[in-house]
């Protein structure tokens, strides 16, 4: 019995030690804000080339809508993407005739001709429907997404991934989602796109190891960051202008979790956040690589929430970054 008590003690002993080392890594290693642009991030080019200035998102709107599209080695996959929004942007007007929009490609560093598609898109549209930001090192996806929307000029933004794998037009959906919010008087609301009412199909084309780490990655988003969200990871969401500036300015993580934080952020500050079911469609090309890419998301989900709690990170207030 006393050897048992002994056992116990240990290993109570060791988790406590284990606890204590994984707290101190979160809050040795965890990184700060980073809103700082390089010189080069801070123009876009004109449809004839010339350098103009991106104006910020603590200007007043200028424009209904913004589309942010992070892309890194998108050259092949964008264009489909491209051609859906600009089609469904242009036709708008017809029936709303006072619409107006911009879209911003943020490529994100890429190897390939990534800036070059984007770029035939503002010569055949011109640079106020479409505007590149072209970053000069690698970030992350959601590091791309905050340079984008920073740089935005729309009444809400809508963030969209390169893929295409949401129907486009489904942003009447998530806009009435967005509006069904009453974000009045402070103007705070966040829509997401979900897949969650397509998951009974998706696990059945799994194999049992991915469906076992999707449920496990599920259950790390309501355990350390989100409750309510089924599904934080589609890459449609659409954000007030409001709402926008006081999420973006506190996001740390720039990779793949950072649609956990950003929506942690807006639960801390009871920023309303409806999940609206769109269309979705698996495409090939996926930059996730299955295990790896879940583990870091894993660490990363774990880290977010101790972080917060020993004070590593804080909730910023918006500020403007020159």
């Amino acid at each position: 019995m006393d050897c048992l008590c002994e056992i116990v003690q240990a290993l109570i002993a060791l988790a406590a030690l284990v606890l204590i080392v994984v707290l101190a890594v979160a809050h040795i290693t965890a990184g700060m804000v980073n809103l700082t642009r390089h010189e080069k991030e801070k123009y876009f080019l004109t449809a004839t080339g010339e350098k103009e200035l991106f104006p910020s998102l603590h200007d007043p709107h200028s424009r209904d809508l913004s589309v942010v599209i992070p892309a890194y080695n998108e050259e092949f996959r964008m264009p489909v993407m491209l051609d859906e929004a600009m089609e469904y942007l242009e036709n708008r007007p017809k029936h709303q005739s006072s619409f107006t929009y911009e879209v911003i490609v943020v490529d994100d560093g890429s190897k390939d001709k990534t800036t070059e598609v984007a770029l035939r898109y503002t010569k055949r549209y011109g640079a106020d429907k479409v505007r590149v930001l072209t970053l000069v090192k690698n970030r992350g996806k959601g590091g791309a997404v905050r340079m984008g929307t920073l740089s935005s000029r729309g009444k809400v933004i809508l963030m969209a991934d390169a893929d295409g794998a949401t129907k486009f037009s489904d942003i009447e959906k998530v806009e009435a989602g967005l509006n069904d919010l009453s974000p009045k008087p402070e103007n705070m609301a966040i829509a997401c796109g979900s897949r969650a009412h397509l998951e009974k199909d998706s696990v059945a084309q799994r194999s049992v190891f991915r469906t076992f780490l999707m449920y496990g990655f599920h259950f790390l988003v309501w355990f350390f960051c989100v409750r309510g969200i089924k599904d934080t990871q589609c890459g449609f969401k659409l954000f007030t202008r409001e709402a926008a500036r006081k999420t973006f300015s506190s996001l740390h993580v720039e990779r793949w979790a950072f649609d956990v934080e950003l929506l942690y952020i807006a639960q801390c500050f009871k920023i309303p956040i409806a999940e609206v079911a769109v269309n979705w469609t698996e495409i090939e090309g996926s930059k996730l690589v299955p295990f790896w890419s879940w583990l870091q998301m894993g660490r990363d989900l774990v880290f977010i929430r101790l972080r917060y709690i020993t004070g590593a990170w804080k909730l910023q207030s918006p500020h403007k970054i020159d």
